[in-house]
């Protein structure tokens, strides 16, 4: 059973990270497109080794590569195909799911990755404003938290790092 509280507390520890809620928020973004990347099995690697390269902010990368559940993939890999599929012009043909192997995907890995890929980025630019957003309303609720982010805004960069 999903423990809610656990969740809530989780989700607060995010919004109060001290840190820059842009450097928050563009960690996330780039989560949530590697989670609709079809490279099922390594979403959590990718973006750990994302937030490490581009010094993103490594729980909310994480967390956005989490986006994508196992009970959304199947009906995300078949939207991505079929994007994929008009984006290029080609004839709609029948596709399904047999596995989520690389091998099972191979024949359609041109239409999944520029599906995919289209998807990914623009949800990651929504869920970068989305985060934003829940980071600056959420500072606001907390004093200390909101002269934080004022002064973050105000330098443009975290004031740790």
């Amino acid at each position: 059973m999903i423990n809610k509280e656990v969740w809530k507390e989780r989700f607060k520890k995010i919004l109060s990270l001290d840190s820059h809620p842009r450097h928050i928020s563009l960690g996330f973004a780039v989560g949530v497109f590697i989670s609709f990347t079809p490279f099922f099995g390594i979403h959590t690697p990718l973006a750990i080794a994302a937030a490490f390269i581009f010094r993103l902010n490594k729980l909310t990368c994480i967390t956005g590569a989490w986006i994508n559940t196992p009970i959304t993939v199947v009906p995300v890999l078949v939207a991505s195909h079929s994007f994929g599929t008009w984006i290029l012009g080609r004839p709609h043909h029948s596709f399904r799911v047999k596995s989520l192997e690389w091998a099972a995907l191979k024949a359609n890995a041109t239409e999944i990755l520029l599906g995919s890929s289209l998807i990914g980025f623009v949800l990651a630019i929504a869920g970068y404003f989305i985060c934003y957003w829940l980071i600056v309303r959420f500072r606001k609720k907390d004093e200390m938290l909101d002269e934080l982010t004022r002064e973050m805004e105000a330098t443009g960069e975290a004031l740790d790092e």
